[in-house]
């Protein structure tokens, strides 16, 4: 049968009794095989680990450059390893490097959550962070910002121009700083 309709036979099951067989072109079930196999690699989500070093007596401009980069880091949905070098005397003071830990920890919270407690690992005390998922999205239309009122409910339309600032000094521009 196989021959007259020029396909392969190929025998899927050899330990059933009867044997099972199909008739099936194999070329094209392989292909087909190959290409499934293909996308789900394409899909696959790639995590890679982002490692930031810092001090304990880390000044707070710095402190604050590096969480934004640990926070950049999270939302795009890589690992964070947050290592602090001690030097010399600073090793009698541990405490001051999990502080500074626990700090980066506070402040990403919303994108990530600590893997256990800081660990030493010779003169490094270091605290791995993993990307909390996103929220799921919502299967409705998304509401401007600027549509909302203060509370985050959408305001009601109106065909009137908004107001005019009174004073150039009150006027407030939002300002994303993108670093990585």
């Amino acid at each position: 049968m196989a021959e007259e309709r020029s396909l392969d036979l190929v025998e899927v099951a050899p330990l059933a009794k009867p044997p099972v067989c199909r008739i099936m072109d194999y070329g094209k079930y392989r292909y087909q095989l190959q290409k499934r196999e293909k996308d789900a690699r394409r899909k696959q989500k790639v995590q890679t680990l982002k490692e930031i070093k810092m001090r304990p007596k880390i000044d707070d401009h710095d402190f604050n450059f590096k969480v934004r980069a640990v926070r950049s880091f999270l939302e795009d949905g890589h690992r964070v390893k947050v290592s602090i070098f001690f030097r010399g005397r600073e090793m009698a003071f541990l405490s001051r490097g999990e502080e500074v830990l626990k700090r980066v920890v506070a402040m990403c919270e919303d994108l990530g959550k600590s893997e256990g407690t800081p660990k030493m690992e010779g003169r490094y005390m270091r605290l791995m962070l993993t990307p909390v998922a996103p929220p799921p999205k919502s299967a409705g239309k998304s509401v401007p910002r600027s549509s909302r009122d203060s509370e985050g409910k959408e305001k009601p339309a109106s065909d009137a121009k908004p107001a005019a600032p009174e004073s150039p000094e009150k006027t407030e521009v939002p300002v994303e700083d993108k670093q990585a």
